[in-house]
């Protein structure tokens, strides 16, 4: 694949992507006439993002296409226009998420879409790339610009025509169970990525879709949850991503699931229309997420153009419509149209030409390097780390996703990897055959072979290996007896149609259909690749009925039942304390497994990790905890910790790039793009259920344009580790610093950044602006700090550089609710420069003007 470029938006110092001339919308340039003061950014040019696009018109959103659509419009019955815009079963059967069948008459082929965030999502084996929270973390764009191309290639390669990818809804509540599939809090980091993320897939010919258009932030209740959001919130924090995606090029919006003020997401013009291709100048094709068309008529005439996965309001029902007159077929033609002119341009409606090969070394290579460039160091005590000397020679490692790779989260962002190195196998090869690593499960996400400690069955059988024969059913049933009042956890793993295990009458694993069947990329495979579900129960001393019915199915299925309880969660910690005592130093991998589906019900570590790090902590204090989780956690046992490295889920290079963070063979590159609270009740959406999870089914966006870091800052609430947050192993001096306004509402703000250290080490440079006056004034809010521009850098030790970021006069500017557009903030603003949103050395004043 041909190297990334990847221009920074809203920097002008920075060439971007040539495009043809763009239209203003009417709104935009009415706007730009009502003067200065009132900056009106006109609707973004349509680059080129696939083979064609250079070369042909792009067509407006509601106008006329391309002379190939408009011929194949005209040609296209009402049944063929109505299939094209909703989905149905493949009938070829390659797993994907979703399929749109072609015209063959008209030589319109079908429509293939997968899931991808972090991966083509296909039952096939494809690049396990790191969580794009991790990606966000190295706060380079470019970096997001070549992942992009890495998906865009696979999905091609794996025979796929579009991405329902990349999310860009923000970070609001760290409870969200997708936090690992979107980038950041903060809108300009994620804007910034959003964009080169589209860049990447579409230069490779794959089709992006930008989603959850808009407001879902939350997987509770998201299927009927109404959301509440001023106009000003609305556009300076969770529309920012998306119209980024815009002006990228993007070809596809997926509209969410969720109400905006009453009105279902497919349903709402002023998204779907007004916004999104009235002010935006969006010329592509929204699609529904999965299942969430309520309607006919009011979705497709408010800009929905296409259902998915199937078409219970857009197939029979829309055709219904047409004929009985209450919606005429010119609207079916303008979303038939914008669907075929994105086709058009990335040339699905050309001969048929030969995918490209897919290049899973070049993935594996991407995989890694992200994984390094977003491992982000939260706390290095006494230099714990980087290992070396004695601390590199006698190693315990101790957690279960320290043995098994945990590369992806879960839900439509799982991938299933070519293959993926543990870390502790990375660790025993890194650290060479003279030195001894051990490892101690600590913490039991599998089971014991039934009976475990303190129950019996009878009669006495092993559960934990049976075969059952195709089409043949098994059957068993046993009185579990349990010794004491106890917290028991169930297990059963399997490779066919999921067993039915009944304990006292209830279904401990009941398929339940839809979102909530998701599971997470770790508690849904076992080690050998069965699936895997859990239950977890309190049970009273005494007999228990355990009735246990398998299926063969068509090819036959193995099972296993397993458990654990209080004696077994006791053994594995002291296993791991012996092997903490008896090591010079411990590697803790700790997890927390999110999916889509489903939120978080607390910050804390599950299970009994914070008693197993506590525990060992107090064996061995040259502990460094690993945190595969999706999204900021509590930690009261942090103080006990020599270091703490966080690294999401990595992707399938994950053990790889643990280790050589570890070692020091790479500076930890990563910084936070969330905050993370010191308690469950000192973040933006605690303690008011109006903000979250939602009252009375309506969730309001109380904190207005105090997003994230932002909400800290303005309650003068210290969190436990700040927005930007990351170590390096060298240490670094920031100077300088110098402010040089220009016209148009510029600031070019140059400092120098010096590496004090001993070693090369990576830096994230951030900028801050302060409030306007001006903006004040007119009685516009507006967050103590935003986040201006950054830049990451790579320094050798002793070196020193002179480094300008640009920031833009849409970063400096705010939204009138009264004029509905955005304002410049003009006047004298306070400019900050440092690593993180609460460590700013510089500080100084700069006057912006029109």
């Amino acid at each position: 694949m041909p190297p990334a470029q990847a221009p920074t938006p809203d920097r002008p110092d920075t060439p971007a992507t040539p495009a043809p001339p763009h239209r203003p919308t009417r709104r935009g340039l009415l706007l730009a006439l009502a003067g200065a003061t009132a900056l009106t950014l006109a609707p973004p040019g349509r680059p080129a993002s696939a083979r064609a696009a250079s070369r042909r018109p792009a067509g407006g959103p509601t106008g006329p296409g391309p002379a190939r659509v408009e011929e194949l419009l005209a040609q296209l019955t009402l049944d063929e226009k109505t299939a094209l815009l909703h989905g149905t079963a493949d009938p070829e059967r390659l797993g994907q998420a979703g399929y749109v069948p072609g015209v063959p008459r008209l030589g319109i082929p079908p429509l293939r879409l997968a899931d991808g965030p972090a991966g083509v999502r296909l039952p096939r084996t494809a690049t396990a790339l790191p969580a794009p929270v991790m990606l966000a973390a190295a706060f380079d764009p470019a970096l997001a610009r070549a992942y992009g191309r890495v998906i865009g290639h696979e999905g091609r390669a794996l025979g796929q025509d579009v991405l329902l990818s990349p999310m860009v809804n923000l970070i609001r509540t760290p409870y969200a169970g997708r936090n690992f599939e979107t980038f950041s809090e903060d809108p300009l980091l994620s804007a910034d990525l959003v964009a080169e993320e589209i860049r990447g897939i579409q230069a490779e010919g794959l089709i992006a879709t930008v989603k959850h258009l808009a407001l879902n932030n939350q997987e509770r209740d998201r299927l009927s949850v109404d959301v509440r959001a001023d106009e000003q919130t609305r556009h300076e924090t969770e529309l920012r991503g998306f119209e980024a995606a815009v002006a990228a090029g993007v070809g596809s919006v997926m509209a969410a699931y969720n109400k905006v003020d009453g009105v279902h997401s497919t349903e709402s013009r002023d998204l779907l229309t007004d916004v999104l291709r009235d002010r935006w100048g969006f010329d592509g094709w929204v699609m529904s997420d999965w299942g969430a068309v309520h309607s006919t008529v009011p979705a497709l005439t408010a800009g929905c153009d296409m259902e998915m996965p199937r078409g219970p309001h857009f197939g029979a029902a829309l055709r219904a419509a047409v004929r009985d007159g209450r919606i005429d077929e010119a609207a079916v033609d303008t979303a038939v149209r914008r669907v075929l002119t994105v086709r058009e341009r990335f040339g699905h409606l050309d001969a048929p030409t030969a995918r490209p090969a897919r290049d899973a070394a070049a993935g594996a290579r991407l995989a890694r390097e992200v994984a390094v460039a977003g491992a982000t160091l939260l706390r290095n005590a006494h230099r714990t780390l980087p290992l070396a000397g004695p601390a590199a020679r006698s190693i315990a490692v101790i957690g279960p996703t320290g043995s098994v790779p945990f590369a992806s989260g879960g839900g439509s962002a799982h991938v299933v990897s070519d293959a993926a190195v543990s870390p502790l196998d990375a660790l025993r090869a890194r650290a060479g055959a003279d030195a001894t690593v051990t490892y101690a499960l600590g913490e039991d996400i599998h089971g014991k072979p039934l009976p475990a400690t303190g129950a019996t069955l009878e009669p006495a059988r092993s559960l934990d290996e049976v075969a059952v024969a195709a089409g043949e059913t098994w059957r068993h049933e046993a009185a579990f007896t349990t010794a004491a009042d106890d917290d028991w956890s169930l297990f059963v793993h399997y490779t066919g149609r999921r067993p039915t295990v009944t304990l006292d009458g209830t279904d401990l694993f009941p398929v339940v259909p839809g979102a909530t069947e998701f599971a997470g990329g770790l508690g849904g495979r076992a080690p050998d690749g069965r699936h895997l579900r859990r239950a977890d129960l309190r049970l009273a001393a005494g007999a228990h009925r355990l009735a246990v019915t398998a299926h063969g199915g068509t090819g036959g299925q193995r099972f296993r039942l397993r458990a654990a309880n209080t004696a077994t969660r006791s053994a594995d910690r002291a296993a791991a304390v012996a092997a903490a005592r008896a090591a010079e130093s411990v590697v803790l991998f700790a997890y927390e497994d999110a999916t889509e589906g489903r939120d978080r019900t607390t910050l804390a570590l599950p299970g009994g990790q914070e008693a197993l790090i506590e525990a060992v902590t107090a064996a061995n204090p040259r502990t460094t905890v690993v945190l595969n989780t999706s999204s900021a956690v509590t930690m009261p046992w942090l103080e006990r910790t020599g270091a703490v490295l966080q690294m999401y889920y990595p992707g399938q290079e994950g053990g790889p790039a643990t280790a050589a963070v570890l070692f020091g063979d790479a500076d930890p590159g990563g910084r936070l793009t969330q905050t993370f609270p010191r308690t469950e009740d000192a973040h933006p959406t605690a303690g008011d259920p109006r903000r979250y999870p939602g009252q009375d089914g309506i969730e309001e966006y109380g904190e207005g344009v105090h997003v994230g870091h932002r909400w800290y800052d303005a309650e003068d609430v210290t969190p436990l580790f700040p927005f930007g947050h990351g170590l390096s192993y060298t240490t670094f001096r920031y100077e300088a610093l110098r402010v040089v306004p220009a016209a148009g509402g510029l600031l070019h703000v140059t400092f120098s950044v010096l590496n004090t250290g001993t070693r090369t080490g990576t830096d994230v440079a951030q900028v801050y602006a302060g409030p306007s006056p001006d903006l004040t004034a007119l009685g516009i809010d507006q967050p103590r700090r935003i986040l201006a521009g950054y830049r990451r850098l790579t320094l050798a030790a002793g070196a020193h550089r002179r480094i300008t970021v640009t920031v833009g006069a849409r970063t400096l500017s705010s939204w009138d609710s009264a004029r509905h557009a955005w304002v410049l903030g003009t006047g004298r603003r306070e400019i900050h420069v440092g690593r993180s949103s609460r460590n700013l050395p510089l500080r100084t004043r700069a006057v912006v003007r029109p």
